[in-house]
C-alpha cells in the first residue's frame, strides 16, 4: 500500500477488471486499496473511430476492481493523438 504514496497527485492509469481505462490526478487511498482520482477521464479505445475519452470528474474506485496503476509520462502522453490510435476494447475479467 505504500507503494501509492509516491503516484499523489501524478497522472495515473487505472486499467479495472471491467475493461474500462481510468486516467487522472491521484488524490488519494485507503488501506483496502479504494482510489480517488480527480481530474478523470476514461479511455474507449475502438477499431474503428481511435479512442475517445469521457470525461468523469472526480472518481472513487473501489481497490479490489483495479487490475492495473501505473503512472502516465504527461510528455509522451500529449505527444499521442489519441484519435489516430486503434485497439480492441479491453475485455472484463473473468474468474
Amino acid at each position: 500500500m505504500s507503494s501509492l504514496q509516491g503516484y499523489i497527485d501524478r497522472r495515473v492509469l487505472l486499467v479495472l477488471q471491467d475493461g474500462r481505462a481510468i486516467v487522472g490526478v491521484l488524490a488519494g487511498f485507503d488501506q483496502k486499496s479504494n482510489i480517488v482520482v480527480s481530474d478523470c477521464r476514461e479511455r474507449v479505445y475502438s477499431l474503428d473511430e481511435g479512442v475517445d475519452e469521457i470525461p468523469l470528474g472526480l472518481y472513487l474506485v473501489k481497490g479490489d476492481m483495479i487490475a492495473l496503476i501505473g503512472e502516465i509520462d504527461d510528455a509522451i502522453d500529449q505527444a499521442v493523438d489519441p484519435s489516430t490510435i486503434r485497439a480492441e476494447p479491453i475485455t472484463p475479467i473473468r474468474y
